[in-house]
């Protein structure tokens, strides 16, 4: 019995590791199912507060309805300054209706966004919340004294919590700063395609104006862009493959190139995983992967992997990269075969007995599978989550212990 009792705990543990599922929170979907928030939301969306939101492990987002919105839009703040006041409704902490209910002496001090991106002054990027008397919670940022009243706003309601992950709650009103709604000079006078040509990548910028694909760059200049520009002789080399494919494959192929949010190569290591770019879209992912490798930064697309070569412009709100290959989304291109097996292996012969693979657009090891389930760790996937086999193994062994 003794026995049992002792192998539950490591059970207990496996099967959390067995069936645990990758529950990553996207804030535009949440507030998709509440129209009240559709400009806050929208806005998240132009000034890209979304992706940086996403890709936050513990966050909490206060959100205001579409009249507190019509309040701040009637300032006619530049994208940036209002990016800027959008990023102090973003806590980097996790405060839930019961937490906020039960602060620590009644009142504490957490850092935002707009604190995180350096452009704020002091401590203009902090919010004080406050558990008031009453049952209410009021919120002021750090700069507001005598300007905005005692509290900018309170807590109205909890829209959805995921502990310890998001947290969205409504406030009643704008929390805002006179240094978050100061101008901001943006990069009105960077013309990214003229960068690029004169620094290696004549070839890609090239394709860009050709394709229509441009504008979607420059449009996301002001609100935050990082370009990934393979080289030209890489260009050159990849151009009878890139006139195989259809119109709108070359233009989601070079917007698979851009991800609409400013990394620096500092942010680039210290956030590796999952990227969205400017194709993504919908059902249509097109991400790829941020991966270190010792001193060097991989993108991994699941069908090739490039490196960083070199930096073109690295700052803030735009970094151009040159890399070593042409990244090819897989739903473009297909993922290169498995190394054929050892002539007169039992796989081989299976191999020639079965039936080829159509081949994509590319060719040579451009070539792929149209699904994938399994991750490249050999974890396997159900219904979204992941459990490896080597843990099914020593589960199993556990129970025939038992």
């Amino acid at each position: 019995m003794k026995k049992k009792m002792h192998l539950l705990p490591l059970l207990t543990t496996l099967l959390l590791l067995l069936f645990s599922t990758t529950n990553a929170h996207n804030i535009t979907t949440i507030l998709e199912k509440h129209p009240e928030f559709s400009t806050f939301n929208h806005y998240l969306t132009t000034t890209h507060l979304a992706a940086e939101i996403n890709r936050r492990r513990t966050i909490t987002v206060c959100v205001v309805d579409n009249a507190g919105m019509s309040d701040l839009l009637a300032k006619h703040l530049s994208l940036l300054s209002l990016k800027n006041v959008l990023s102090l409704h973003v806590f980097a902490d996790y405060f839930g209706a019961k937490k906020l209910h039960q602060i620590s002496k009644g009142s504490t001090t957490t850092s935002t966004l707009f604190q995180a991106t350096g452009e704020a002054a002091g401590t203009a990027g902090y919010v004080n919340i406050t558990d008031m008397k009453g049952g209410k919670v009021g919120f002021a940022t750090s700069d507001n004294e005598g300007q905005y009243g005692e509290f900018t706003s309170t807590f109205l309601k909890s829209v959805e919590e995921l502990p310890y992950n998001i947290s969205v709650i409504q406030i009643s009103h704008v929390l805002s700063s006179p240094e978050a709604e100061s101008p901001v000079s943006g990069p009105a006078d960077l013309n990214l395609t003229t960068l690029m040509q004169k620094q290696g990548c004549k070839a890609f910028t090239d394709l860009l104006k050709g394709s229509g694909a441009e504008e979607t760059f420059a449009q996301n200049v002001e609100g935050g862009l990082t370009v990934y520009c393979p080289t030209d002789g890489v260009i050159n080399s990849f151009m009878p493959k890139y006139k195989n494919l259809t119109t709108d494959g070359k233009v989601s192929l070079l917007l698979y190139h851009g991800v609409p949010v400013y990394q620096s190569l500092g942010m680039l290591k210290s956030n590796n995983g999952q990227m969205n770019t400017l194709a993504t879209e919908g059902a249509n992912k097109y991400e790829f992967t941020v991966q270190n490798d010792g001193e060097d930064i991989k993108l991994e697309t699941k069908v090739v992997t490039a490196t960083i070569t070199g930096t073109l412009i690295d700052e803030d709100p735009v970094a151009v990269y040159k890399i070593d290959k042409v990244l090819l989304p897989r739903e473009v291109f297909k993922a290169a075969p498995p190394a054929p097996a050892p002539k007169g292996s039992k796989d081989a012969k299976e191999k020639d007995t079965s039936e080829a693979d159509a081949p994509g657009p590319g060719t040579d090891d451009d070539s792929v599978p149209a699904d994938q389930t399994a991750s490249d760790n050999g974890a396997l996937t159900i219904n979204g989550g992941w459990f490896m086999p080597g843990a099914l193994s020593l589960f199993l062994g556990c129970l025939v212990l038992m």
